[in-house]
């Protein structure tokens, strides 16, 4: 029923880079703490960058829990289902790094996402993902479901954003620079936009 790979290539990739929505799930090392698991949408946000790393783009939200989790012990599951054509579940777990506005690799990674217009959706981190084991399933549960495109809130709601507007919004919540479970999160102040990286001036 599930096989292995030691890489993500042919079909395996073509499968994950034609999913519309994949999911995300950490958890601290605290037994008690919160485990969190997030859907990730947006067409283009999600990236192939060799046949062990993957990353998606992290986009201005009232949370910051896969952050917060990943700088404290790296640990992430990435999933995608087939809600149309033959059934099928792939799981990508690894180590993630979140990667910051103001790292020296943020411009060459987002090379990775020629489509994407970060000023339009407040993107405040690049997810890099390391494959540790990469395993699919058969999916027979998994619904149908069709798709019938993004939604347009997110960008309408973030695009209007500057950069100080958009730090000053991440300031007032209380899940931003601190998790849920009080551990370190999105550093803040926000560095500012990498100029080779937004169109909006």
């Amino acid at each position: 029923m599930g096989k292995s790979y030691e890489r993500i290539d042919g079909r395996l990739r073509a499968f994950i880079e034609a999913q519309h929505i994949f999911f995300t799930a950490t958890a601290p090392l605290d037994g008690d703490g919160t485990i969190n698991l997030s859907p990730k949408g947006l067409n283009g946000s999600f990236a192939v960058i060799d046949e062990l790393t993957v990353a998606y783009l992290d986009f201005a939200g009232s949370n910051a829990e896969t952050i917060a989790h990943l700088r404290e012990n790296g640990r992430i599951t990435l999933m995608w289902c087939a809600f149309d054509g033959p059934p099928n579940i792939v799981r990508v777990h690894g180590r993630g790094e979140p990667v910051f506005r103001d790292d020296a690799r943020w411009t060459e990674l987002m090379g990775h996402f020629p489509d994407i217009d970060p000023a339009a959706h407040g993107l405040r981190a690049i997810i890099v993902v390391t494959a540790e084991s990469i395993r699919d399933t058969c999916g027979y549960a998994v619904p149908f479901m069709t798709y019938d495109e993004d939604r347009p809130l997110h960008a309408s709601r973030f695009a209007r954003e500057t950069d100080d507007s958009l730090d000053a919004y991440f300031q007032k919540k209380d899940h931003i620079a601190t998790s849920i479970d009080g551990l370190p999160g999105l550093p803040l102040p926000l560095p500012p936009l990498p100029r080779t990286s937004t169109r909006r001036r």
